[in-house]
């Protein structure tokens, strides 16, 4: 059985708990933004940034999903967290930005952007591998 993040002491731990652990959060997050883009706030760009962020946190879900099932599980697990942490970059970002109207931090949402570009071609980039591996 593939190390799933149970440490035979009745706690989860390492990558899989922080996965599904930072997953349940950035979406809880991902809902509350939209919310407030609903209701409060009249910022398009923060109703984008709920959207990517749920999407993102739903998507590193199913990484670890297939993660406890591939053979490379721990670049799964990575992609995964890298997924995450670019969402949260980017959405922070503009959640600061949109809360606060300070733009002193501007710069991390095309860094956290691009990450999420990243991360998605390693899931195809590790999907091919998978694929090839078998054969």
């Amino acid at each position: 059985m593939r190390d799933t993040g149970y440490n035979g002491q009745g706690a989860p731990s390492g990558a899989p708990f922080l996965i599904l652990v930072w997953a349940g959060l950035a979406g809880a997050a991902g809902v509350g933004l939209a919310a407030a883009a609903a209701h409060k706030v009249d910022s398009p760009a923060l109703g984008t940034a709920a959207t990517m962020l749920t999407l993102h946190a739903a998507s590193a879900v199913g990484i670890f999903a297939v993660a406890l099932r591939a053979a490379w599980s721990k670049l799964w697990s990575a992609v995964a967290l890298l997924m995450l942490f670019a969402a949260s970059l980017f959405t922070g970002e503009i959640a600061y930005h949109t809360f606060s109207n300070d733009a002193s931090l501007q710069m991390l949402a095309p860094i956290g952007g691009s990450l999420m570009i990243v991360s998605w071609l390693l899931v195809a980039c590790l999907a091919i591998a998978e694929a090839l591996a078998k054969r």
